[in-house]
């Protein structure tokens, strides 16, 4: 094989909502913040034990806008894309880098009902804002 490839599939809880950026051409940009979750049992002390991923989604234009209006805090999501590595410099002339998620194709998981529940329950929870990022209790057999 003489070819490449550079592909990401995603399914996580959006950490806040989609941020967009319109340009003068009539193009767009949104921005979101997206959880995955990794839950194991320590063998030391039988504790379970959640990490969190965060990845910068980006998605462009008809798509940005559809996500936008149907995607919310806390919505389960299917990411499909490409990884990007942006590099800029800032105020102070130092030069920084970001890894992004160019999004191509993207399903919702959460159903509209679901999403209303996430709603009304984000106002209710002080202790944990977002009862979908890391919860031990949605469990699964995988071995990873």
């Amino acid at each position: 094989m003489s070819g490449t490839l550079n592909k990401v599939m995603l399914i996580g809880h959006l950490g806040d909502d989609v941020k967009m950026h319109y340009f003068d051409d009539k193009n767009c940009v949104g921005r979101f913040p997206l959880a995955t979750n990794e839950t194991y049992t320590s063998k030391q002390t039988n504790e379970r034990i959640t990490n969190t991923e965060w990845h910068n989604i980006v998605v462009r234009n008809k798509a940005a806008e559809i996500c936008e209006k149907y995607l919310s805090k806390g919505d389960k999501v299917y990411i499909e894309g490409r990884i990007k590595t942006r590099k800029w410099t800032d105020d102070k002339g130092i030069e920084r880098y970001s890894t992004e998620i160019q999004c191509t194709d993207f399903t919702f998981l959460t159903t509209k009902n679901e999403s209303q529940d996430n709603a009304s329950n984000q106002g209710q929870s002080a202790t944990n804002p977002n009862p979908n990022v890391a919860d031990p209790k949605q469990d699964d057999d995988l071995p990873f």
